[in-house]
């Protein structure tokens, strides 16, 4: 399913739209882009024009666009993913697609807001997620935004050529109210 509008200091969350689907086919074509994420291959507008529908249908993902508040531009994805409705859980992902607004916070807060969602909104009480190693940006925002390593998963991805381990992270429904003042 497509994400509500969620506002921020900085950047809204709100659902993908066809007009995003040209800068999607140009990220997915960038390996720096792609280069900490699972899938790595470029795309065709049409290909993601049928992502996208069947998207918006399934009902154990989110997805969220990332818009720059103050310009309007779209600067990347977010999601939740592979919802386990029962046992009440789901992973994330996200990617800033517009590499001149990689630094700025943007991942950051969109993790924030996500993980505020799933709890509020969701119900769930858990939201895992993976970092390639190397990609220690990501990681400390997710650390940031309250996510605690469980494990990792050694030599478990090949990039450029080198084996590189996957940090696992977690999030509980309690320690994020704790964190934000809500227990």
């Amino acid at each position: 399913m497509l994400g509500p509008v969620i506002e921020g200091e900085r950047i809204r969350l709100e659902p993908p739209r066809p007009e995003y689907l040209p800068a999607y086919v140009r990220w997915f074509s960038d390996m720096e882009v792609t280069r900490y994420l699972l899938f790595r291959y470029p795309l065709t507008e049409k290909g993601e024009a049928e992502w996208l529908e069947q998207t918006a249908k399934d009902q154990s993902n989110v997805l969220w666009a990332i818009v720059a508040r103050t310009s309007g531009r779209l600067v990347g994805n977010t999601a939740l993913e592979k919802i386990n409705w029962r046992d009440r859980r789901a992973e994330s992902g996200i990617v800033i697609g517009e590499k001149d607004e990689w630094g700025k916070g943007y991942a950051g807060e969109a993790m924030r807001l996500r993980t505020r969602y799933a709890f509020r909104e969701l119900g769930l009480e858990k939201v895992i997620t993976t970092v390639y190693g190397g990609n220690d940006a990501s990681r400390r925002a997710l650390e940031r935004a309250g996510y605690r390593q469980c494990g990792t998963y050694r030599r478990h991805v090949l990039i450029d050529g080198q084996w590189h381990d996957v940090w696992i992270g977690e999030i509980l429904r309690d320690d994020w109210e704790a964190q934000e003042g809500h227990a």
